[in-house]
């Protein structure tokens, strides 16, 4: 039991359900709010590092800003094109809000959190609770001292700073950690008051962060940074999925897949992985969603990562790097007992996976550049290094979009002719169209010979005859054109095999119903409305975009899967390609509509 002197702090802050947590972050990490003002995730001071608020896992680490009323309700709100969240407790007495965000744009060695309690009409009486426990708990926080109302300590290696809390008072923590911060504050109303917590692996500038100067910074950084998307519908979603994929991307270009690790995609059933690293195919959703809208900084970064993979790895080009383009670590096991229904490990096993498909979603993000007159010289150079390795490897066996096992699989090959036919269309390609033309038709009739199903659709390899959702980006994309017969056939056997209430599966695993083998993938409802839109079927593409982007909880965050009979969200979040797909739908389907 908790003596005087302690605060049990871990059991108040169990996971919750994942449509419950609000996400903050600014390019280089993001934490994870949950619906008690509880930091339940963050790591530090990178996306892949060690986390040091790890209770979504099952690890420790406390920084929770809570009202003391226990009779409260959860809610908030994103200020408009940014990642700046409101907290919104209703209380016995009345409303009170946590202005939170990560500084913008961030640093790559300090993270700042800003957090700033705000009072309305009546007081706004909090306990804030403070840990930081680094190695995803392993550290505890020692070396805490206070003076002239800053508190500092280190965890592992980071050094920490917290201002704002010149009442707080130091105990033992109880869960064989160190010292554990404990506010009880009293806002007047219309008042405010600013907490703002600094950790790095490096000594911290002499003066602390003043909050008035970070806040002003980080609202202009948003609205420079993530301008409203001009002509799209759901404005609101499409403005919110674009600072969502900004918040991912770090200053060097590479954006990790989610903020997340090992979050599983189904109870017991083993499917959870470590997704804090930059995929290349999930940049270029990314890359080419962003200039559909106009977001030229995200079509950039994309660009110049993606490139510079290719030049330096060409044929050995690898499906994931970190974001500073480095090598995934190696899958390893953590000691902990995870989110509920998952297990923790870190590192993934994609380093070891050759992926095809991903020379042509290269191909066509580097296409949509030239398109946009935004490919630089190393940016021609990385399209001849895709062709390159594309030309040399496209018959090789490859582990695919679904990074199962490794077959010949029709959409991996289908996306290199996508690619290639993308390029080949570029003004100034010369002499090479030639090359670019007879490649793509190459691929394109080995594949129609070997991976087309006797009905008429492609399947998904040539010795797996099911369909696959995946199948229906490539058309959209232009590896064929959108009257071909195999294209319409596609999409009806994706519809009648793998549609539900316009919701889509990837593929049938068994003859067990869909919804019992793994949740609807949102990727697939947003490339089935894509590829409705394609052939005109305007009202049909509407319901799959409007029932897919409803799939989230009120901070509007996307996981990669959504259990339709639970109507929970599964997997890591929020997942980078999902946002990136809704809002190339938001673009291209509002061609036609009325603004």
């Amino acid at each position: 039991m908790p003596t005087p002197d302690t605060i049990d702090a871990g059991p108040e802050f169990p996971p919750h359900v994942l449509r419950e947590y609000a996400l903050l972050a600014d390019g280089e990490r993001g934490a994870l709010i949950g619906p008690h003002g509880d930091i339940a995730w963050m790591c530090a001071p990178r996306w892949d590092s060690d986390a040091v608020f790890s209770a979504l896992v099952g690890g420790s680490g406390t920084y929770a800003v809570t009202p003391l009323d226990p009779r409260h309700v959860w809610g908030g709100f994103y200020e408009t094109g940014s990642l700046i969240w409101r907290s919104r407790f209703i209380t016995g007495e009345g409303p009170v809000e946590c202005r939170e965000a990560l500084a913008f744009p961030g640093e790559p060695d300090r993270v700042v959190l800003l957090r700033r309690i705000l009072a309305t009409d009546c007081p706004a009486r909090v306990r804030v609770l403070l840990e930081p426990r680094g190695a995803f708990g392993g550290d505890s926080s020692d070396h805490v001292r206070g003076h002239q109302g800053v508190w500092t300590g280190k965890t592992g290696p980071l050094n920490w700073r917290w201002t704002g809390a010149t009442a707080a008072r130091a105990t033992r923590a109880p869960n064989g950690g160190g010292e554990l911060l404990t506010l009880d504050l009293t806002v007047p109303p219309g008042g405010h008051h600013d907490l703002v917590l600094e950790l790095s692996p490096n000594a911290l500038p002499e003066e602390p962060v003043l909050p008035d100067t970070a806040w002003a910074a980080t609202e202009a950084s948003w609205a420079r940074n993530c301008p409203e998307p001009p002509e799209t519908i759901a404005t609101r979603d499409a403005h919110h999925a674009l600072a969502v994929l900004r918040g991912l991307t770090s200053s060097g270009g590479g954006m990790v897949a989610a903020a997340t690790m090992c979050l599983p995609e189904r109870a017991g059933a083993g499917r959870n992985y470590d997704y804090r690293y930059a995929w290349i195919r999930d940049q270029c959703y990314a890359g080419i969603a962003a200039a559909g809208v106009g977001a030229t900084g995200l079509l950039d970064s994309a660009v110049g990562f993606v490139s510079a993979r290719l030049l330096q790895d060409g044929p050995e080009l690898k499906p994931a790097y970190t974001v500073t383009g480095r090598a995934v670590p190696s899958e390893q096991t953590l000691d902990l007992p995870g989110y509920p229904g998952g297990t923790d490990k870190i590192g993934n096993w994609v380093n070891q996976q050759f992926q095809l498909d991903v020379y042509g979603e290269a191909l066509q993000l580097l296409a949509v550049a030239g398109r946009s007159d935004r490919l630089d010289p190393d940016g021609w150079r990385a399209v001849q290094a895709a062709v390159d390795a594309v030309e040399q490897l496209w018959n090789r066996p490859d582990a695919g979009i679904w990074e199962i096992d490794d077959r010949l699989w029709t959409h991996s090959r289908l996306s290199c002719v996508a690619g290639l036919r993308a390029v080949a269309a570029l003004p100034g390609v010369g002499r090479e169209l030639a090359r670019l033309t007879s490649l793509a038709d190459t691929v394109h009739a080995e594949t129609a010979r070997t991976s087309l199903h006797a009905d008429g659709y492609w399947q998904r390899a040539p010795d797996m005859p099911g369909v696959d959702a995946a199948l229906l980006l490539p058309p959209v994309r232009g590896a064929l054109p959108g009257s071909d017969p195999r294209t319409l056939a596609t999409l009806r056997a994706v519809c009648d095999e793998l549609a539900r209430d316009e919701y889509v599966y990837r593929f049938r695993h068994d003859a067990r119903p869909l919804a019992e083998t793994e949740g609807a993938f949102l990727l697939c409802g947003f490339m089935m409305a894509l590829a409705e839109h394609q052939q005109g079927h305007t009202a049909s593409a509407l319901r799959f975009f409007e029932r897919n982007r409803a799939a989230c909880g009120p901070p509007g965050l996307f996981s990669e899967e959504y259990d339709i009979i639970q109507r929970q969200l599964r997997g890591n979040l929020p997942q980078a390609f999902v946002h990136a797909l809704l809002l190339e739908c938001a673009g291209r389907l509002s061609e036609g509509q009325d603004h």
